[in-house]
């Protein structure tokens, strides 16, 4: 298990598909801290929804489109 998760925000393409866009990375606190996570953004989002993965594998910072 990984230390942190993959942020995402989800983009519908023109073929109506929803694919999700790396945004930034979550967290895990250490135990006994006030907060669960910590979110690091990338840059500024003006997004309404975050949607959290596991990294994959070969989960690479600069790919920033997950299908």
């Amino acid at each position: 298990m990984s230390n942190y998760l993959t942020v995402t925000v989800p983009v519908t393409g023109k073929d109506n598909k929803t694919r999700y866009r790396r945004v930034g990375a979550a967290f895990y606190n250490r135990e006994g801290s006030k907060a669960h996570m910590s979110l690091k953004l990338d840059f500024p989002v003006g997004a309404t929804e975050f949607v959290l993965f596991e990294p994959r594998a070969n989960d690479n910072a600069d790919d920033d489109v997950t299908d």
